[in-house]
């Protein structure tokens, strides 16, 4: 089950696109737009032959413009959608694939202090370990997202990337596929980051990420090093807070140390916190009266991965499941809001002044700091879970 918002290196792109590279103009007949990404291709100093030879079959995909506007999975809360998820075949094949691929998770924990749970999640989520990894035509789905005008400047430069990769054989303009943003192999990643993350981890000359896994999860180990990753350090944990905490000290835009959290009564559910120095947040995915974490420095990290605050939430303690954390504590949280609610709430915010990222029904992190900024004026619990009562009080 393919689930995109911004997968590995997807966000990065855009924060690292350059406009000498995303100069060509978006729109227009895309005939004339194939000519203008070949002709700034030479400017950066292609080869004619290849050029020519890389977007001789280069084609719009319709296709494609209607997965990058539909993507209402998100809207599922936390518990629904880490359900719906992290099924037992997933945990029993990533115990499997633990084991059989334990010399390489050796070697990433090694040398990039990345924990072998962390890229064993994203495998599951991202191709259900390389069993799925999508049937767009990688470079099709590139141009189509560099034709169209709503992000030319994030996907240019992975065209010219891919032209790259096809010099260096191991890109065919023909035959490659992957998902419909364009990403490659079984941690889907973006042209660029392959170019500048790849890592040929069984020695064999290449880096294939769709045939070699242990080229796939290392150059993934790679791209969360270069994203911020803290080596030998924890993401997530299950925590009990006190039913008197100051909720309002909650979300991922405050933190304190894990010594400052445990004086206010915060505990491990299993286990022991992390490093008291460390810097933390509680995390409430469904506000007070549901599952409790302490999200640590690489949690952000996840961001950088993909922006959508459910799917970050669920690949992060998936992967503490993976290392044998327990099945989170439910809980009885309040109701939550339907898709027309959350619409109907993000825009009397966004009427308020509120920046909520988008009318677009998914409680999102800006649509929860906003929520839990009114929650606090309004004299209510401020644990940024949106319930049909905030709704009604606006």
């Amino acid at each position: 089950m393919r689930l995109h918002v911004g997968s590995l290196g997807l966000i990065l792109a855009l924060s690292l696109a350059s406009p000498a590279f995303a100069d060509v103009p978006c729109g227009g007949n895309f005939s004339s737009f194939v000519n203008q990404m070949k002709q700034s291709a030479l400017q950066q100093g292609h080869s004619k032959a290849a050029v020519d030879q890389f977007f001789a079959y280069a084609r719009q995909d319709p296709a494609v413009i209607k997965a990058d506007r539909a993507q209402g999975v998100f809207q599922k809360n936390f518990i629904d959608f880490s359900r719906a998820l992290i099924s037992q075949n997933r945990m029993q094949n990533g115990a499997a694939n633990a084991a059989k691929y334990k010399s390489v998770f050796d070697r990433i924990e090694r040398d990039y202090g990345v924990s072998r749970g962390v890229l064993l999640a994203f495998w599951a989520l991202e191709t259900d370990f390389g069993q799925v990894q999508g049937n767009f035509n990688t470079l099709n789905a590139l141009m189509t997202l560099s034709h169209d005008c709503r992000r030319p400047e994030l996907f240019q430069p992975q065209v010219f990337a891919a032209l790259t990769l096809f010099e260096h054989g191991d890109f065919d303009p023909v035959t490659t596929q992957g998902a419909w943003a364009g990403e490659i192999g079984m941690v889907q990643m973006l042209p660029k980051d392959i170019l500048e993350n790849g890592v040929d981890g069984d020695g064999d000359g290449h880096v294939r990420l769709k045939t070699s896994a242990p080229d796939a999860l290392m150059s993934g180990a790679k791209m969360l090093r270069h994203l911020g990753w803290r080596a030998h350090e924890p993401w997530l944990q299950e925590i009990v807070v006190p039913a008197n905490l100051d909720w309002s000290k909650t979300g991922l835009n405050h933190k304190m140390t894990v010594n400052q959290w445990a004086k206010l009564g915060v505990k491990a559910r299993s286990g022991s916190l992390g490093n008291g120095n460390l810097q933390a947040s509680v995390l409430l995915p469904m506000g007070r009266n549901g599952p409790a974490f302490l999200a640590y420095p690489n949690f952000e990290v996840y961001f950088e991965w993909n922006k959508s605050f459910v799917y970050v939430t669920t690949a992060a303690y998936f992967a503490t499941r993976l290392e044998g954390a327990p099945v989170y504590s439910v809980g009885n949280p309040d109701a939550g809001l339907a898709g027309a609610q959350m619409k109907q709430l993000q825009q009397k915010l966004a009427n308020m002044g509120y920046d909520v990222g988008g009318i677009d029904g998914i409680l999102g992190e800006k649509t929860r700091e906003a929520v839990q900024n009114v929650q606090e004026k309004l004299g209510l619990p401020a644990d940024a879970w949106p319930t049909p009562a905030l709704l009604s009080k606006l």
